[in-house]
């Protein structure tokens, strides 16, 4: 028996109904490794302004969390990816409203994106495991 859960294994459906070859999460001794989540509601990616696509991302994030038993409480770091930096400014005000009273340690990047969107946050959580 494995000491290693992994949600999602099966694999999730991307963009065009493409099958992802990765977890959503994985959880090993009380960490849970959330993959990177962009703004996409069964399977087709949500349009908008980078506030709009910061909640449907960290929705999807705690999502995640919630199916392993976390919450935004647990969570110790964020990866953040933007495609514009101009728009850190109403990333935090979106990611504040959600990680305000426990702010994770964090980092933040601009980058390209490999789909079409404006953001992509990834994150750790630790819960100490039950035994």
């Amino acid at each position: 028996m494995s000491d290693i859960k992994r949600y999602g294994a099966e694999g999730g459906v991307g963009q065009g109904k493409q099958h992802m070859p990765f977890s959503r999460a994985v959880e090993a001794d009380g960490w849970l490794f959330v993959s990177g989540q962009v703004p996409m509601r069964d399977g087709e990616l949500v349009a908008g302004t980078v506030t709009e696509q910061s909640h449907v991302v960290i929705g999807n994030v705690l999502a995640i969390l919630a199916e392993a038993g976390y919450g935004p409480e647990h969570v110790v770091r964020c990866g953040v990816w933007l495609d514009d930096a101009r728009d850190f400014y109403a990333f935090n005000g979106v990611f504040k409203h959600y990680f305000g009273e426990n702010p994770p340690a964090r980092a933040c990047v601009e980058s390209r994106m490999v789909v079409d969107c404006k953001v992509e946050v990834d994150c750790v959580a630790y819960k100490r495991p039950q035994r």
